[in-house]
């Protein structure tokens, strides 16, 4: 359901139980999906980028410490202007 809606899709409407014909052995089965737990993790899953600096720039940020990952997402929130979550 989620790719139907990331996709703008149309979520077709629950079928009526009573509309269906099942054969001997099946029986029916009602599934509910609750979306918002599951954009709420597939938007804050992590996503791997690669990227190219300088050699240089590297190596003094490796020699202060800098986790890379931590400081680009700091970055983009801030000149993206997007408070933290």
């Amino acid at each position: 359901m989620w790719s139907m809606e990331h996709d703008g899709e149309d979520i077709p409407e629950a079928t009526e139980v009573s509309s269906l014909s099942f054969e001997p052995n099946q029986i029916p089965m009602l599934i509910e999906v609750f979306m918002p737990p599951v954009r709420a993790r597939i938007s804050n899953r992590c996503v791997k980028k690669t990227l190219t600096i300088p050699h240089w720039l590297n190596a003094e940020a490796e020699r202060a410490g800098i986790n890379f990952s931590q400081f680009l997402q700091s970055s983009l929130k801030e000149y993206l202007q997007i408070p933290d979550r």
